[in-house]
């Protein structure tokens, strides 16, 4: 064959692989592999006197020759569309090799005999374990980026146990650089400032290390940059003496400090210093360290767990209930003078409630006009024009309860200013009032509001108010349509999604909360802020115990009764209408708090309802009447401003709700925290300590104790669990240390002291009651 159609060969292969490539572009290199078997085999039709002219000349396999595997890895690897099997053959007895590409032989088939085929794969399987064998050494080797040191010298082994240092540090580092360069094209700046250079630098480390100093010294260290929580990087250098000298461990990082005392309870999440020394028949114990957790307390009886709480009277449950008009709050304190019986003429029958549309959810959704007077009497109409005034002339009943016309607002929006029936000419409309009626005060329009489901809120038909499931965020509106009944006639307030109004015309409805939220406007009198979350579900009376304290002064102590006025000798419950019954619901004060469903609690969501509008501050004033006593002990600017402004109202802030409740029977104990330290979870029966696996089991990841012994809950013993969890964020400074010493006479009789110095301190020196800084000296046996 010419030279000159060898060439052309060539020329035709490099092409088709070019066409392949093009054609399947995750398979190019194996079709590049397959071109270069092509090229090799159209080589092979070259000339002898070409090939003598190659730098470097080879010939492919023999056409019968076995295929040899290529362990110098001097050519490419084959494509991956190449298959090799084999087949034996009984009519001839011989095992067939085949090299397909696809259903088509690449090769022609090649045959052996039994005994060569057992040398075959003998000779195949010790390769193969001498290369696993070799790949486990790399591996090895690859381990460690720091290679084990050896360091000689007799004082080195006797300090450390032996002579050698190993570190085998996983992970990664990343270190990011950048320029950038701000210009600004502002002739007022001068020259050489319109352009600001900065340099951005960012590091990434996630790094964990396991080292070794000889046997008596480990290291272990685990750091992430990109933790969520503080708890996540850990970091432990330990130092193990011998059996007979004085040291007989150091610890450094994180450390925990058992005891085995009842009196005086150790810690678990510690980060400092620890050391352990013997002398003789005592042994010593000494720790400097800052505390990363805290510890609870979690009591149960019969299976039923019992929780206390704490709650300021500032944190109310702020943005989820609501009056559904100025009516219903003026009256809320004259209808439950009589808490067993609400003496109201009211019952809601039907209501619709909208909220801001933010879950792309336009099942039922509406565009709507929430007005802030709709329904309203004097004096809880707001604007100023005369047109929206209250209608002269309204015969009793209809001139006291709300309804649309009880003023001209309604009238006025659905007939005279009708074109705000489509949502994109509300602005143009409302903007010819001028600063008399301006949006976020006086209405809220909402495109596509959300019409929530009767799951998501509840309404007390007989007080007029609503609870709301989800708190509503700061920016989001609420809006509602009801109609009630009283003495048989029905009055409504807004227009239903069912009256006629059909979509994309817009509803108009009465505004509870608008994004404006602020105490000089009238919807802040709507929200209730006598409303607390308990943090619990399905409450029962059942040992339910709560009681309204007050932080004294000059004792530091707290107390359930005001020291002073007419008052004094009250306790608060009474005060405060949450003690005027009995167990039976007869009138006659018991002491305990009246345990009312619908009217001083609702037990499914855990709330608890003073029923008094402002219990701290009015109705307090009221109960008092000394001008002097009111402004000493009335928390009122808890009513007349936000939340946040009364939680700085230290002279004022001292109220409190305590108590504690009985949840459902259960071999479970939910501890209400999550990462627990292993071993940081003591259970006690009857001051019995009980042993974990045998009586309990942890569940550490999900904060949660479960009971096996089942005698100790058919018994009813009192169990207690003491834990300590890990905090996620460092937000306050705690310090912890002490010594803790032990004396043992014989096995049988031991001495031991502990005396501890704990301190905590807030980030700011400014601090609320019941946040002070704590020090604090224990010495016990």
């Amino acid at each position: 064959m010419k030279p000159g159609r060898s060439l052309d060969k060539i020329y035709f292969f490099l092409m088709l692989t070019f066409l392949l490539i093009l054609a399947k572009p995750g398979k190019a290199v194996n079709n590049v592999e397959m071109s270069v078997i092509l090229i090799t085999q159209a080589q092979d039709t070259i000339d002898t006197d070409t090939i003598g002219t190659l730098p470097f000349p080879f010939k492919d396999q023999p056409a019968f020759g076995h295929s040899k595997t290529d362990s110098i890895k001097l050519f490419l690897n084959k494509p991956g569309n190449i298959k090799y099997e084999v087949e034996y053959d009984p009519v001839t007895g011989q095992y067939v090799f085949y090299e397909k590409v696809g259903t088509l032989n690449y090769r022609l088939p090649q045959t052996m005999s039994l005994e060569d085929y057992i040398d075959y794969d003998f000779e195949k399987s010790i390769k193969s374990y001498w290369r696993e064998r070799q790949q486990i050494q790399a591996q090895d080797q690859k381990k460690s980026l720091i290679p084990e040191l050896t360091i000689g010298g007799e004082a080195f082994n006797r300090i450390f146990g032996g002579n050698t240092v190993n570190i085998v540090p996983q992970g990664y580092v990343e270190v990011s650089f950048g320029y950038q360069m701000n210009a600004t094209e502002n002739p007022a700046i001068p020259e050489r400032l319109r352009k600001v250079p900065t340099f951005d630098f960012d590091e990434k480390i996630q790094m964990n290390v396991m080292g070794q100093i000889g046997t008596k010294m480990n290291m272990r260290v685990n750091y992430n940059t990109e933790a969520s929580f503080d708890y996540e990087n850990k970091m432990n250098l330990e130092y193990t003496g011998e059996e007979d000298e004085i040291i007989k461990r150091i610890e450094a990082g994180n450390v925990s400090l058992p005891l085995n005392g009842s009196l005086i309870s150790g810690a678990s999440n510690l980060f400092g210093i620890k050391s352990e020394l013997q002398f003789g028949k005592l042994t010593l114990t000494t720790i400097f360290s800052q505390q990363k957790g805290e510890s609870q307390m979690v009591q149960t009886e019969g299976g039923a767990q019992i929780t206390n709480f704490e709650i300021s009277a500032e944190s109310y449950d702020a943005n989820r209930h609501f009056f559904l008009s100025h009516y219903f709050r003026d009256n809320y304190d004259k209808w439950l003078q009589n808490t067993a019986v609400p003496l109201t003429p009211i019952s809601i029958n039907k209501i619709e409630v909208w909220v801001t549309n933010k879950s792309n959810n336009f099942t039922e959704a509406r565009n709507i006009l929430a007005l802030q007077d709709l329904g309203e009497h004097e004096p809880n109409i707001y604007n100023q024009l005369p047109q929206f005034q209250e209608t002269v002339g309204l015969p009793y009943p209809q001139n006291i309860y709300p309804f649309n016309d009880a003023n001209g607002l309604y009238y006025e929006m659905a007939n005279t200013y009708s074109d705000i029936r489509y949502v994109q000419n509300i602005t143009s409309v409302m903007s010819q009032f001028g600063t008399e009626f301006i949006g976020g005060r006086d209405f809220e329009k909402i495109e596509q509001a959300r019409k929530l489901n009767p799951s998501e809120f509840t309404v007390n038909t007989r007080l007029g108010y609503i609870s709301i499931n989800s708190a509503l965020n700061t920016d989001e509106i609420l809006a509602v349509a009801f109609n009630y009944t009283s003495n048989g006639v029905t009055y409504q307030v807004g227009e239903f999604s069912t009256d006629g109004v059909t979509a994309p015309q817009t509803l108009i409805l009465k505004l509870l909360k608008g994004t404006n939220l602020s105490p000089q406007l009238p919807t802040w009198k709507l929200m209730m802020k006598n409303v607390y979350n308990l943090n619990a579900y399905q409450l029962t009376s059942d040992e339910f115990r709560l009681n309204v304290v007050y932080q004294n002064d000059s004792t530091g102590t707290l107390i359930n009764y005001i020291p002073a006025g007419r008052i004094n000798g009250h306790i608060l419950l009474e005060v405060m209408n949450l003690d005027k019954l009995n167990k039976q619901l007869d009138p006659y004060k018991d002491g305990l708090f009246d345990y009312i469903e619908g009217i001083t609690v609702q037990s499914n969501s855990g709330r608890i309802i003073f029923p008094v509008l402002e219990p701290f501050g009015k109705h307090l004033a009221d109960s008092l009447q000394d001008p002097v006593l009111i402004e000493k002990y009335t928390f009122q600017s808890l009513y007349d401003s936000t939340r946040t402004y009364a939680e700085q109202d230290a002279e004022h802030n001292k109220f409190k709700l305590v108590g504690s409740y009985k949840g459902a029977s259960s071999s479970e104990i939910m501890l209400n925290t999550l990462n627990l330290t292993q071993g940081s979870v003591k259970v006690t029966a009857g001051g019995r300590q009980l042993v974990e696996n045998i009586d309990y089991t942890v569940d550490y990841s999900l904060g949660r104790v479960k009971v096996i012994n089942q005698a100790l809950l058919e018994a009813g013993t009192p169990i207690q669990v003491a834990t300590e969890s890990e905090d996620m964020f460092s937000m306050q400074r705690k310090t912890l240390m002490g010594a803790y010493a032990n004396y043992a006479f014989s096995d049988n009789f031991n001495i031991g002291g502990t005396a501890l110095y704990a301190s905590e301190r807030t980030l700011t020196e400014k601090v609320n009651y019941g946040s002070e800084h704590v020090s604090n000296l224990m010495v016990g046996e």
